[in-house]
């Protein structure tokens, strides 16, 4: 089966404010994006491929209100807190963070945990402190996925190299894949695999062969856990990426890089379709 997720990050600021947003009014933003995506998604057999879009918080409960049941279309949120309540202990003293118990408490299924910024942010966050052991931000992200397993959320799992980290790729992907899933039963996760040095304008995208190259790196690690590539499902990648028997599906984020850019929901459709061949 093959996994098509869609990070939504911040794409609901409207142009005004700096942000991509030329769709909706904030306050119906969330809801119009699965009304506008979810229609086509039923063409897909559920054991074909698994459909997931990450949320910023603000819009999951309109999202989900939008979401016709007996679609394959599923609602996550953008990450977890490492710490979550429980019966007769903490009840939400947790102010600004979101635990595993309110996004499972308002629909989610699933949660994107790793990428490239969050964990840029912790690694800034730990070198405020004097912190520069890149560990430590494995081990947080660790955590976190362990509270979103024990709420039954399924985990996006991104790993990547920057561009002074790519000569040591391997001990890099490796220290991310073994810390960060220490103790965790990978049933559950898929890894996403963002080649940091190669994402952003004017840098040359990976190819090929280095993409498959780390998704066999990544399955022999993990003992076959699926891989997608996280540096970015698009138009014009994604015949390329459906060839690699190794890559399991892909993460889109943007959908337009030129003129009007942002997502747009036939955008996302045009790019699944081209990946799945129909």
């Amino acid at each position: 089966m093959k996994h098509i997720y869609l990070n939504l990050k911040r794409f609901d600021v409207p142009v005004q404010y700096g942000g991509v947003n030329r769709l909706s009014d904030v306050k119906d933003w969330g809801g119009y994006i699965v009304a506008n995506t979810q229609s086509a998604l039923k063409d897909y057999c559920p054991d074909e491929a698994e459909f997931v879009q990450y949320f910023p918080e603000a819009h999951i409960l309109s999202a989900l209100k939008a979401r016709d049941e007996k679609n394959p279309l599923q609602i996550g949120c953008q990450g977890v807190y490492r710490l979550d309540t429980s019966a007769g202990g903490n009840f939400g003293a947790f102010t600004t963070n979101r635990t595993a118990s309110a996004a499972k408490a308002m629909g989610c299924t699933s949660t994107i945990i790793g990428h490239c910024e969050e964990r840029s942010d912790k690694m800034g966050v730990l070198a405020q402190a004097g912190v520069s052991d890149a560990d430590a931000v494995n081990r947080l992200l660790n955590q976190e996925i362990k509270q979103a397993a024990a709420r039954g959320l399924s985990v996006l799992y991104c790993i990547g190299e920057t561009s002074e980290e790519q000569p040591r790729w391997e001990q890099v992907l490796e220290r991310q894949l073994r810390v960060g899933l220490d103790g965790v039963d990978t049933e559950n996760v898929v890894i996403g695999y963002e080649p940091i040095w190669s994402i952003g304008p004017g840098k040359t995208p990976a190819d090929r062969a280095y993409i498959t190259k780390v998704a066999r790196f990544v399955k022999e690690v993990t003992g076959g856990a699926d891989v997608v590539y996280g540096g970015g499902l698009k138009l014009d990648n994604a015949a390329m990426l459906a060839s690699i028997d190794e890559i399991d599906g892909g993460l889109i984020a943007l959908t337009r890089f030129q003129g009007e850019i942002g997502f747009y929901p036939e955008e996302y459709i045009q790019i699944i379709r081209a990946y799945l061949g129909k």
